[in-house]
């Protein structure tokens, strides 16, 4: 004799497919955030390690035009 009442099988089926919604859900939610956090971690790290040539807006271009300079 069991003291808690029996459940159908039909609600059972129910209840499963929610809380496996519901963890799924929470889930994909886990995972935007880290990747956001990620990304604004990466950006940051990169925008504090920039070396001295990334202060100019043309440093390192092999283009052959001299703006500025006038001949």
């Amino acid at each position: 004799m069991s003291l808690l009442p029996q459940r159908s099988k039909s609600c059972c089926g129910s209840g499963i497919a929610l809380r496996l919604v519901g963890w799924t859900s929470v889930a994909v939610g886990v995972a935007a955030v880290g990747l956001y956090v990620g990304r604004e971690l990466r950006a940051r790290y990169k925008f504090n390690h920039r070396t001295p040539s990334d202060f100019y807006s043309h440093a390192g271009d092999e283009s052959p035009a001299e703006f500025g300079m006038g001949t």
